[in-house]
């Protein structure tokens, strides 16, 4: 007997709560029990849920990583900017930056080529905001460590974009010495990427106020943050930039322009769980437990160091900026999820270098499954010590 999407949809559901309650009782975040409630009934695991299915719902995951960019920029309030300063752009650059140059060193001293490092230390970078934001949400955290830790994250995606370009172009420059013209070309395209998702993301934050002033209802209003996150998601892929990035700056010009932002942002919470759910459980169905075994040296070179670059990038970039005691100390750890982004970058990197593609594939996985399964854990422990949750 053959199921439709509908019936594995209901069973992604219903593992979703039994695994995100038995996660409540061994005081672990609800997204640990959905990764693992997926990575159970997946593939990797049980199989109920074929891999061809989960192919044909990535359109669930662009919905959710939109409306997680979308309230995070809801936090770039300028009132907090000027509190602040430079201190998340300043710790941002260090954290990511920290990690790519810890791993790219690691790399060469265990035997690899400078091009392949240079390309693997540089999706070392990315940071996956999703995770982080659920833990945020569950636990209400409130507080300078969450404040700085939302802002880092929703920076972390144009830094990573930059590095991973930077490392690109110089990589080719290594590996094909015709390709040294394009060097400029290579570092100035994530810049374009970035610019062309701020003019997206800024144009429609302006027009997201226009309907707001005729449509006061909640359900008028759920409708258009709808259209607009869609909107913004669409544009963006077929435009070449950064969905993520430019959900962020939508959600950071409304909440800077509109004086009904945060009755936006409250009817964006309350719609948003299912799809939220059905999104980090369809991600752990994803994971694949057989890459483990083949990453080798390489993989916890990698791993290891990435772990260490943010923490130590982070610790000295919020020292630099005289951020609070509790910023310097737990806010590294939280920033070790990896996941939507690292992927999409491992399938470029796999062009610039292919001799390596399997190579960089299998641990980029490892590493998403790795990161995913006990980043929100370390993200809740950080914060219950920094004082800013109280479960």
């Amino acid at each position: 007997m053959e199921f439709g999407v509908l019936f594995y949809l209901s069973v992604l559901f219903f593992s979703g709560l039994f695994f995100g309650r038995m996660a409540k009782h061994c005081k672990l975040p609800n997204v640990t029990g959905y990764l693992v409630g997926g990575l159970i009934m997946g593939p990797s695991v049980l199989g109920i849920v074929p891999e061809d299915v989960i192919s044909s719902m990535s359109i669930v995951s662009s919905m959710a990583l939109g409306f997680i960019a979308f309230s995070i920029g809801g936090e770039f309030k300028m009132s907090f900017f000027r509190r602040v300063g430079f201190t998340p752009i300043v710790i941002a650059i260090f954290e990511a930056v920290t990690a790519v140059v810890l791993v790219v060193i690691g790399l060469v001293v265990v035997g690899y080529s400078l091009p392949f490092s240079l390309v693997l230390g540089a999706i070392a970078a990315a940071t996956a905001p999703a995770a982080t934001v659920m833990v945020v949400k569950q636990y209400k955290a409130k507080g300078p460590v969450t404040e700085t830790l939302l802002s880092v994250v929703a920076l972390d995606d144009a830094v990573a974009l930059i590095s991973f370009g930077f490392s690109v172009a110089v990589a080719k420059s290594l590996t094909d010495s015709s390709a040294s013209g394009s060097l400029l070309l290579s570092i100035l395209e994530p810049l374009g990427e970035i610019g062309l998702s701020v003019v997206i993301g800024g144009v429609l934050g302006i027009l997201f106020t226009i309907p707001l002033r005729y449509f006061k209802k909640e359900s008028n209003r759920m409708n258009i943050i709808i259209g607009f996150v869609f909107m913004a998601i669409a544009l963006s892929d077929t435009l070449g930039a950064s969905s993520l990035l430019t959900c962020m700056v939508l959600g950071a010009v409304l909440v800077n322009v509109s004086n009904a932002s945060e009755h936006i942002f409250k009817i964006a919470d309350s719609m948003t769980p299912p799809l939220f759910m059905l999104f980090f459980v369809l991600s752990g169905a994803e994971l694949n437990l057989s890459v483990i075994p083949t990453i080798g040296v390489v993989g916890v070179t990698y791993v290891v160091l990435r772990v260490i670059g943010k923490m130590l990038g982070a610790t000295v970039g919020a020292k630099l900026m005289k951020a609070p005691d509790t910023v310097c100390k737990y806010l590294g750890p939280t920033l070790m999820p990896q996941a939507g982004v690292a992927i999409g970058l491992s399938l470029v990197a796999e062009s610039i270098v292919p001799e390596y593609a399997s190579v960089i594939r299998a641990v980029v996985l490892c590493g998403t499954l790795i990161y995913e399964m006990v980043g929100p854990a370390v993200a809740k422990v950080c914060l219950q010590r920094a004082g800013e949750i109280t479960v």
